[in-house]
């Protein structure tokens, strides 16, 4: 598709030279950290369902008790409900029943999750659907109301799930089963999780570790397995093979697994039991410095705890400095040495994340004050991008764990915000994916995300953030969402073209995504309020693609008529011309002069603007004037139909 990557001279991006000198520009290099720090987000948790994820999880899938049943639902109703107790693996389970499915040409997509635009009535939308898609909808974490309505769509999209041969599995929430219709009791299958200790094996086994059936019944691996929810057995086994990666096959499987789990024991009560024996507020300061920025130098260690009293108010010791122990003393006193790296960590492994869990869930009343702690000291000089990008995933962690999604909206606003430097963007970036990416407010984030893009003074950091987050993050997972949050953007961005990019770039090999876009810019440039709607349209309005087919025609019918009837001839005219230079091939001939024709409807002024183009355009040098004069005659024969001139003859 040509068009999409049409230049947009009247929106320069960038920066402008307007001095002596050398100019160094680093959007570029801030543009490509975001980009590198969200692959890298990416490759830790592969979650998305983009093929190449789906191929990861299903050479390590467990099948649980009762898939059986589901899979002859989903075969004979094209839709399949799906619940189990949480941390029973349903995402993994619902992706894989639409993954086994026999191949089409149709998508693998989510339906979104969220309501956006106000002309959105539906959540099943009919044109979310597309011949031969695999849809999955997550409604485990909906609350009554959206799943009653939710509920009282799905009879009539099961008619449009067959007509399409398409199929959504949708993931209920258990919770709710008492308020869940009758009619779908049958599409609906209770799932068991299946064994966590199988689940385990294989992701082992996929990584060439084999242990022992003894191996495997260690006491305390057995106790952890119990209760953990399957995403937590994924991560356990990642934790194993970096055990493995980190210190040598030699030491082997039970080597590793210990090491892997004092990483996810709970270790609260070894961590109150320093604090009582630590009573001094300039020693637990430093206890958590240590655990937020594990690894760093002794002086970013410092500063940070120096920072942490500082913000609580703790009152110094006022002594002179001599008097008091040196850092190697204090960091010996709380368990932890300087490597031979230079960076400094606890003596024993996992006992950062116990300290950083003790803290945020013992200390509700001072989260507040973390949060700004760790967004001054990552926003200073002293930090690597590495060492950032730690501090992110940990300060993350804690913020979502205890339920304040909104910390990690405040960071993201901050650092790529009007006062934010421009080397944060990374970490806004991959802050944000964290809230995304999580299980329990990744809906909100998403709303968060489409909030953002409607507000009309955002800072252009923030928008240029927003654009990257979509359509390398958002996009893998839900891309019509994606799509609404890029398109608003581009309506409102300054510098459009790295959005526009991005939104083309979106939909150019998706057939659904582009009907979709070319409606809602077509219905917009008919509406008028919006300049970008009509250069959007214009731009991405392709004259073959998909032009068969009456819907995408009647899209590509308003657009134009929003052009040539309220703007100017010389917003829309080379945009007619390559038009006009497709219908050199007769295929295509009679549908683009049909919908130029029909855009104008029977307004006089319209219909002699496009025939004026066409005209000057048919008498322009070439090698192909007779075609040119043929279509020109043919788009006046139209004209004059569409007037009641003449009787219109359809052989033309």
């Amino acid at each position: 598709m040509t068009s999409a990557y049409r230049t947009f001279v009247d929106n320069a991006y960038g920066s402008f030279h307007g001095g002596d000198g050398t100019q160094v520009n680093n959007h570029y290099y801030e543009w490509e950290a975001t980009s590198a720090r969200l692959r890298e987000e990416f490759r830790s948790r592969p979650r998305t369902i983009a093929e190449g994820d789906r191929a990861w999880l299903y050479r390590r899938f467990i099948e649980p008790t009762r898939f059986q049943q589901a899979r002859r639902v989903l075969r004979d109703h094209h839709m399949a409900l799906l619940s189990a107790t949480p941390g029973s693996g349903l995402r993994a389970a619902a992706l894989m029943l639409l993954h086994e499915l026999p191949s089409s040409e149709g998508g693998f997509h989510e339906l979104p999750d969220t309501v956006d635009d106000e002309d959105s009535s539906s959540q099943l939308d009919r044109a979310v659907l597309g011949e031969g898609d695999r849809l999955v909808l997550d409604l485990s974490g909906a609350e009554e109301s959206r799943y009653l309505d939710v509920q009282g769509q799905f009879s009539d999209f099961r008619h449009r799930l067959a007509q399409a041969r398409s199929h959504l599995v949708v993931i209920v929430p258990q919770r709710l089963g008492y308020i869940l219709r009758s009619e779908l009791r049958p599409l609906t299958t209770d799932l068991v999780r299946p064994s966590p200790r199988l689940v385990l094996a294989r992701h082992l086994r996929c990584e060439g570790i084999q242990p022992t059936a003894a191996e495997m019944e260690s006491a305390d691996l057995v106790t952890h397995l119990a209760t953990a929810p399957l995403r937590d057995v994924s991560d356990l086994a990642s934790r194993i093979v970096k055990a493995r990666d980190d210190g040598g096959s030699e030491r082997g499987f039970p080597h590793w697994l210990r090491e892997a789990l004092v990483e996810v024991t709970d270790r609260s009560e070894q961590v109150a039991k320093q604090l009582t024996d630590c009573p001094a507020g300039s020693r637990r300061a430093l206890l958590l410095a240590l655990a937020m920025f594990h690894e760093s130098t002794p002086t970013v260690v410092h500063a940070a705890a120096t920072a942490l009293m500082k913000i609580l108010k703790q009152p110094s010791d006022d002594r002179p400095r001599l008097d008091h122990n040196d850092l190697h003393a204090e960091f010996k006193a709380i368990g932890a040495t300087t490597q031979a790296s230079g960076g400094v960590r606890f003596d024993d492994i996992g006992y950062d994340r116990a300290v950083r869990d003790h803290f945020w869930t013992y200390f509700p009343d001072i989260r507040r004050q973390l949060r700004d702690w760790v967004g001054d000291h990552v926003a200073g000089p002293e930090l690597t991008q590495k060492e950032r990008g730690q501090v992110v995933s940990r300060i993350s962690g804690q913020c979502l764990r205890t339920g304040r999604p909104e910390d990690l909206v405040h960071l993201t606003e901050r650092w790529a915000g009007p006062t934010g430097h421009g080397r944060l963007s990374p970490d806004a970036a991959q802050i944000l994916g964290h809230g995304l990416a999580d299980d329990r407010y990744g809906r909100t984030f998403r709303q968060q995300v489409y909030d953002w893009s409607t507000t009309r003074d955002l800072d252009p950091k923030l928008q240029q953030l927003l654009v990257q987050v979509c359509s390398e993050h958002m996009a893998r997972t839900y891309p019509d969402q994606a799509m609404v949050r890029l398109h608003h953007l581009a309506r409102r961005m300054r510098s459009p073209r790295p959005v526009t990019r991005a939104l083309f770039r979106l939909v150019e090999a998706d057939d659904r995504l582009y009907r979709r876009l070319l409606e809602r810019l077509s219905a917009g440039a008919a509406k008028g309020r919006w300049r970008a709607d009509v250069t959007l349209f214009l731009a991405l309005a392709d004259p073959t693609r998909l032009i068969p087919s009456p819907n995408v025609r009647a899209a590509l019918t308003t657009g134009w008529g929003g052009a040539i009837r309220q703007h100017p001839v010389d917003v829309w005219r080379s945009d007619m011309h390559r038009w006009l230079m497709v219908c050199r091939d007769t295929r295509f001939r009679g549908p683009v002069l049909d919908v130029l024709t029909s855009a104008c409807g029977r307004e006089r002024g319209a219909l002699g603007n496009v025939y004026g183009v066409a005209r000057r355009w048919a008498r322009s040098h070439g090698d192909d004037s007779l075609v040119r004069s043929e279509t020109a005659a043919c788009l006046l024969r139209k004209i004059n139909a569409a007037q009641g001139f003449v009787p219109f003859d359809s052989s033309a």
